[in-house]
């Protein structure tokens, strides 16, 4: 199976090809065009054009399913080359505004949410993602393609930014290498330009991968997906815990570089009954003290057969208002996607239980 050139950075595209000037154009066809064949590269002599087609290929997925949502959210499940897949979402944070001639005044803002993992390591009781359990590692390619995928298909403009979050099918620090090369695909400009401000890498709390992140100082966000706020029930929840425990995950945020205008976002999923009461907030705004955090609440997404159940809004509401009313930034998320398979695995879940 050829590689695919998504998976090369520019400089090493430049460093694989003569004369390496071409490596510019060839971006720029592949990210600013979405051209998906090398022979529709017309400004690149024929002779590269065949060497092109016969070591790389461009698109290492393809759209298997997709879900659309009443919010205009899109749920996509891609088809990787050898059959496995993987799950990408795209959020529409901000409708396109026209005015009253029907001019566009302001266009539409989105951020997708990118698989790094085909399954995922860390079975997180929540998450349906660890039913299937873990495959192997995307490539920095594959993990490029899903935003150029839901880009062209959606038909927005290559100039047009969006938001990265790596926050889909697994745990994106498991796979640092390829995960930093895609950040640095994603940030070319002569690429998608996606700036790496724009970029969050949201994590289970590898601690340790933390440090490793930070020390290669990339600019990009971070998240730390918390969702307790003791030992026991972050346990139960993420079992990877017991190995990479809160204090160690917070010892780290303290050392993760953060530009002075940025916050380390906690992302904290709130399950009925389990995180969502008084003293839970309490000890979580013990456990931030002294960081510059961003605290983001969560409902829980039900899927069929899990034990947890949705908050209702008054416990969200209240939990959010005990955050800000004792210094925490915080903001409760709007559900996108409720009415279509939202939840990481959802619809890979699905999928299969229609194949089987």
């Amino acid at each position: 199976m050829k590689p695919t050139i998504l998976d090369c950075t520019k400089e090493e595209l430049s460093r694989a090809i003569t004369p390496s000037f071409r490596a510019k154009q060839i971006f720029k066809w592949v990210y600013a065009q979405y051209v998906d064949d090398f022979n529709a590269m017309n400004n690149l002599p024929q002779s590269l054009r065949h060497t092109l087609s016969e070591r790389y290929a461009i698109m290492p997925l393809r759209i298997l399913k997709k879900e659309i949502s009443r919010d205009g959210t899109i749920k996509y499940l891609f088809a990787l080359r050898d059959g496995k897949t993987i799950e990408s979402v795209l959020l529409r944070m901000k409708a396109a505004q026209y005015d009253s001639d029907g001019q566009l005044v302001h266009h539409a803002k989105y951020t997708v949410c990118v698989s790094t993992q085909v399954g995922c390591k860390v079975g997180c009781a929540f998450c349906l993602t660890a039913k299937g359990g873990f495959t192997r590692d995307l490539s920095c390619g594959e993990i490029v393609a899903q935003v150029l995928a839901l880009k062209k298909d959606n038909n927005i403009a290559a100039e047009r930014r969006l938001n990265i979050v790596y926050m889909g099918m697994g745990e994106p620090l498991d796979n640092l290498q390829n995960l930093a090369k895609a950040i640095t695909v994603f940030s070319d400009e002569d690429g998608l330009a996606i700036a790496t401000k724009r970029q969050t890498v949201s994590t289970s709390g590898l601690s340790s991968q933390i440090d490793r992140l930070g020390a290669m100082n990339l600019g990009v966000h971070i998240a730390i997906s918390l969702h307790a706020v003791d030992d026991t029930l972050r346990s139960e929840l993420i079992p990877m815990n017991k190995a990479h425990n809160i204090a160690s995950i917070i010892e780290a945020v303290r050392r993760f570089p953060i530009d002075t205008r940025k916050r380390v976002m906690f992302e904290y999923l709130m399950i009925k009954g389990k995180n969502d009461d008084r003293r839970s907030a309490k000890k979580l705004v013990t456990l931030l003290h002294g960081i510059k955090a961003k605290v983001n609440l969560i409902y829980f997404n039900p899927y069929e057969g899990t034990p947890y159940e949705r908050p209702d809004k008054h416990s969200m509401v209240a939990f959010q208002e005990y955050l800000i009313a004792h210094g925490l930034l915080c903001t409760i998320r709007d559900s996108k996607g409720i009415d279509i398979s939202a939840a990481c695995g959802q619809l890979k879940e699905k999928e299969n239980q229609e194949i089987a």
